[in-house]
């Protein structure tokens, strides 16, 4: 690498540690060449001073300096996007102008690739330029299974931007997901330490033991819409903070994992009868600075064809959830 790089952290590195992550980037890089890299304040992350031992987040920016030829990362190939992915990448377009693309991403689409995982939103953000030079770039991700508002910058000044506005919480999320039970509270907010077990590349996450070294704080408010009885609930969540499979773990954590999550929820997640077996999780909307400045960008996203199937099913209205975080303690 012969010029300074400001590298993204990408969801499959949430939590490695920093002198692991050089070594899956740049495996010719010695550890004692790292050490004198941090020493000098030539390696940063988010722009501060970091030590080799530091744990990384999805989303961070790792600052590289010059590392020589030799330490070139290999290229990526990257695969044309295929005419079918194309139409349909571009049709889940629901928000565009000269410095962001917002996507209502659908259930089942991975927003980057891995191991087993060759058809993802990043390999098709080729053909999401449009008149622009540039390819869009992600800023933030969602779960395979999850659906709904994602955002991508057109240019790496947006992308300062918005990862700036997630970064210090200048942006509200809201999802809405269907759960087995009613919480109880009906409203309240989920304050439960999270981490992964089995390392970072761990699929699953869990309620953090005292003392965990790996434990990420992981905030959550959420507030009951409607139910059915006792037996599901349409529930809307606002994540403080963006820990990997954060609602679906703070969700089974009360008692009333999302329908459609196994992962978390086991048996008790898939009710049977009419309701899809598809994970009922939504990205519903996003309300954050404009990277242009001046104004907030307000995006919703219409539910998918399986939630849109059970909210008929259960007669639920839209219209509900208008007010839903009304009244929530701070």
């Amino acid at each position: 690498m012969s010029a300074v790089a400001q590298l993204d952290v990408t969801e499959e590195e949430d939590g490695i540690r920093l002198d692991r992550w050089f070594k899956r980037r740049f495996p010719s890089l010695t550890h004692g060449r790292l050490e004198k890299l941090l020493r000098t304040g030539q390696v940063r992350v988010d722009g501060a001073k970091a030590k080799s031992n530091a744990r990384l987040s999805a989303g961070q920016i790792v600052r590289v300096p010059p590392l020589g030829e030799a330490l070139e990362p290999a290229p990526k190939v990257e695969k044309p996007v295929s005419e079918a992915d194309a139409e349909m990448i571009r049709a889940c377009v629901i928000y565009k102008d000269k410095s962001v693309i917002v996507l209502n991403k659908p259930a089942g689409l991975a927003v980057q690739g891995g191991t087993k995982t060759e058809r993802h939103l990043d390999g098709m953000l080729d053909a999401l330029m449009f008149e622009a030079k540039e390819r869009p770039r992600l800023v933030h991700r969602l779960d395979r299974d999850t659906s709904g508002v994602i955002v991508l910058a057109r240019n790496v000044r947006a992308a300062t931007a918005l990862a700036r506005a997630f970064q210090q919480k200048d942006a509200q999320k809201i999802y809405w997901a269907l759960v087995v039970g009613v919480p109880s509270p009906r409203q309240g907010t989920i304050n439960l330490a999270l981490a992964k077990q089995g390392g970072p590349r761990a699929e699953r996450v869990f309620a953090a033991e005292k003392g965990d070294e790996d434990a990420k704080n992981a905030v959550t408010h959420y507030s009951v819409v409607t139910t059915v009885a006792q037996k599901f609930a349409w529930v809307a969540f606002m994540p403080m903070t963006g820990r990997t499979h954060q609602i679906r773990a703070h969700a089974a954590a009360m008692g009333t994992p999302i329908v459609g999550d196994g992962k978390y929820g086991g048996v008790d997640a898939h009710p049977g009868g009419e309701i899809p077996r598809q994970l009922h999780l939504h990205a519903r909307s996003l309300d954050i600075a404009h990277p242009d400045g001046g104004k907030r960008l307000f995006v919703e996203a219409e539910l998918p064809p399986h939630m849109k199937k059970t909210w008929e099913l259960l007669a639920f209205e839209e219209r509900d959830a208008k007010h839903a975080f009304d009244g929530l303690e701070p």
